[in-house]
């Protein structure tokens, strides 16, 4: 019989707003600008609006960036056109919303609402594209050969109309009955196509983490935490976003000028590491895989198999921004994509992908960069480390103090749970690990030295919420106090 989930009814996520010094209504100068833009910014000449394009997104979203549409390709292969909003035509150059937009850098999101990029006028409204409305976007057009390679890449400025807003849950559900061409025609193809790229990115080395994402939703008057698994249709639709992204960093690498989202490659020693554990942990690792192919296969649902990939994300580090101008950067790729890559489809939360995007249209279009953009890019590293930090601290600690409440009663319960890293110890550093609740969907430090890859028992010994610390003890009955330096 399942565990019944546990709720927190009382949870102040505005102290983590507070503490983090998050923004909070936009300066009316900037509202004032979007508002305006949102009633009077015209549409792009060029008319998309046949093309039967629909978004995907997690259920609820409003932030619409990208829609799609996906049919055969003459003579064979497939043709992607996909649609992102075009924020950038709402935003006027040295005005107080670029401003406002510079200080935030990308939406931060938390249980109770998000603090948005962009005012919810546009970010929610006339930017976002929502079904049965002409929006102005950019609109690529990524050509592929039958193997899935990419033959051809065309962007322009169109006005288009999304003809529905689809959600994962509901687009699984009628790919596992076999419906989805029924339910949207317009991604029939996208399993096919995400196949193919997928394949294509395991053949170059990319790494795919299967983890399920931590979540903290609403439950009721109050709040539970959720492990939600990865679903296939997710793993397709991030593989036309990553396709458009690598055709946007060949766009700007050719070209000499643009901002690039790398990452370092995994380094040989910690592959043999990594390499090592999974014979630890009775990972098969096929002769000549590359990495990609090892974690993709890995049931993270298993004790064993969510250890390793904890391990595999240790290689996924370092990621950051690269401006450059007059030629290519020394480091260009990306670790975890395989190949070099740059944000650009998300511009309604992120505002690099903005400044990306308009670098690819100049280039395409046999125009200079326009002077602000080229200007804007040498600063936007600095800013968008900056707001990556954020983002994951929001994040982080909405989970902690979550985690921390809903178990703030149950100090000295003990619990079953699945062992993802454990460090032994040094004569200064007492040993510790981290493990994994199933219910609630706690994961949280451990004392001790408690067996990589294994379920065991612990005991709850903190779960405080004011300092956002749950921590338990291996094995479960062993006394005595926690050193303070293994909470956090």
């Amino acid at each position: 019989m399942p565990l019944p989930r546990l709720t927190a009814p009382r949870i102040d996520f505005g102290a983590l707003r507070r503490e983090l010094e998050l923004p909070t209504a936009f300066p009316p100068a900037a509202q004032r600008e979007a508002d305006e833009a949102a009633s009077r910014v015209p549409p792009p000449e060029a008319d998309l609006t046949d093309i039967p394009f629909v978004t995907l997104d997690p259920p609820g979203s409003r932030d619409l960036d990208q829609a799609m549409c996906l049919t055969d390709r003459p003579g064979g292969g497939f043709r992607i056109r996909y649609a992102i909003a075009d924020v950038a035509r709402f935003v006027t150059d040295g005005g107080p919303l670029q401003a406002e937009t510079w200080r935030r850098g990308q939406t931060i999101y938390l249980p109770d609402g998000t603090i948005p990029l962009h005012p919810p006028s546009l970010s929610e409204n006339a930017a976002s594209l929502l079904p049965d409305a002409v929006r102005p976007a950019v609109v690529w057009t990524l050509d592929l050969a039958a193997d899935g390679a990419l033959v051809d890449t065309r962007l322009e400025r169109a006005r288009v109309r999304s003809r529905a807003q689809l959600d994962y849950p509901t687009v699984h559900a009628a790919l596992t009955a076999g419906r989805l061409a029924e339910l949207a025609e317009p991604i029939a193809r996208l399993p096919r196509i995400g196949g193919l790229l997928s394949a294509r990115a395991a053949a170059r080395g990319a790494v795919a983490l299967p983890l399920p994402d931590q979540d903290v939703e609403p439950a009721g008057h109050g709040w539970r935490l959720v492990l939600r698994p990865p679903l296939p249709i997710e793993e397709h639709n991030a593989q036309i976003s990553l396709l458009t992204g690598m055709a946007a960093a060949d766009i700007m690498l050719r070209a000499g000028v643009g901002l690039l989202r790398t990452m370092p490659a995994p380094q040989p020693a910690a592959v043999a590491r990594l390499r090592a554990a999974a014979g630890a942990l009775g990972v098969w690792w096929p002769p000549g895989a590359a990495v990609g192919e090892v974690t993709a296969g890995v049931d993270a649902a298993q004790p064993r198999g969510a250890a390793f990939l904890d391990h595999a994300a240790e290689l996924l580090r370092g990621a950051r921004y690269t401006a450059f101008a007059g030629q290519p950067p020394a480091e260009s790729g990306h670790g975890g994509v395989g190949a070099p890559y740059a944000h650009v489809t998300a511009p309604l939360r992120r505002l690099a992908d903005r400044y990306a995007t308009e670098v690819c249209l100049a280039v395409t279009a046999g125009r200079e960069v326009p002077p602000s953009v080229a200007e804007a890019l040498p600063r936007l590293p600095e800013v968008m480390a900056g707001t990556d930090r954020t983002a994951s601290a929001a994040a982080r600690a909405a989970i902690d103090l979550t985690e921390a409440v809903l178990l703030a009663n149950r100090v000295g319960a003990e619990f079953d749970v699945a062992v993802l890293d454990a460090d032994p110890g040094t004569a200064k550093r007492a040993p510790r690990g981290t493990v994994a609740l199933d219910e609630p969907a706690v994961i949280a430090r451990c004392t001790g030295a408690p067996p990589v890859g294994e379920r065991v028992r612990v005991r709850l010994v903190t779960a405080d919420p004011a300092s956002r610390r749950v921590i338990f003890r291996y094995p479960a009955g062993e006394p005595g106090p926690v050193p303070a330096a293994d909470g956090g």
